[in-house]
């Protein structure tokens, strides 16, 4: 038996051991052959894919992709773009074209149909307002002066009263002026204001508390009364005309509607001179 020495840890072992007492080392393992492969290439293939091209290749795959990622993330998908890159010495076309989010439907709708009907005009006959309830008096006064054609009864005032003359002042309690009726008191009282003021005063008192409508004529001796309750009425009115009166008291009858009262030229009484 020779001794050898360890290739390991270099301690003497016998050459028969199967394994380094000391570090456990196989003395007699299959030494292991590492083999290198060595890839060489060609002068030909050298000259056509030069180690280098693989860099701008690799930036040009880097920006078809960062373009493929803005096409398909940019907002506006109405757009279209065309993105042409030069690889290997041809063209690579990339295109994206408008996709509408709804394709239109090939199916087309019949609109429904129309039922049209003309309807002719509504005629109607002349409306007439309803007849008012209440009624329009309007007065036409007239004097027959002593001399001369009659004239127009000028800024006289009309009274529609509820009673007659006589019976009003007779109700009143008023005497008459001396040999006269309780009428002709009144228009003497008119014709002399200042001697018979007493009467005239308690007369047209006693008219005021009777009477329910009055109207003053115009220069034509017209005046117009208007939303008069159909009644029976008396038509009242004195004035002085020279040295006498002028004097109306007549009924009247007052309907709905229009009521014309156009009254005949009203006599003077003249008053002697006392």
């Amino acid at each position: 038996m020779s001794l050898i020495y360890c290739p390991e840890c270099g301690h003497e072992v016998s050459n028969t051991a199967a394994a380094c007492p000391q570090c456990g080392r196989p003395i007699h393992a299959t030494p292991v052959v590492e083999r290198k492969v060595v890839v060489t290439q060609s002068p030909a293939q050298r000259e056509t894919f030069p180690n280098w091209i693989f860099i701008p290749l690799g930036l040009l795959a880097l920006l078809v992709i960062v373009g493929g990622f803005y096409l398909f993330t940019r907002p506006d998908d109405t757009s279209n773009m065309n993105v042409r890159v030069a690889a290997n010495g041809r063209p690579i076309e990339v295109s994206r074209t408008n996709v509408p989010a709804t394709a239109p439907s090939s199916v087309q709708t019949q609109p429904a149909e129309v039922h049209t009907t003309t309807v002719p005009g509504t005629g109607t006959t002349g409306v007439s307002a309803p007849p008012s309830d209440k009624g329009v008096v309007s007065i036409n006064a007239s004097i027959n002066a002593p001399s001369g054609p009659p004239h127009a009864a000028k800024s006289v005032r009309f009274y529609l009263l509820d009673k007659d003359l006589e019976a009003i002042l007779s109700e009143a309690r008023i005497d008459p002026i001396e040999g006269n009726t309780l009428t002709g008191s009144l228009g003497l009282a008119m014709t002399y204001p200042d001697r018979f003021a007493s009467f005239r005063q308690d007369a047209m008192k006693a008219i005021s508390a009777h009477t329910k409508y009055s109207v003053t004529t115009n220069d034509r001796g017209v005046a117009n009364l208007a939303n008069i309750d159909p009644n029976q009425y008396y038509l009242f009115s004195v004035t002085r005309v020279g040295n006498g009166f002028a004097l109306w008291n007549s009924p009247v009858s007052v309907v709905p509607g229009q009521n014309l009262l156009n009254l005949s030229p009203q006599d003077v009484t003249e008053v002697p001179a006392a």
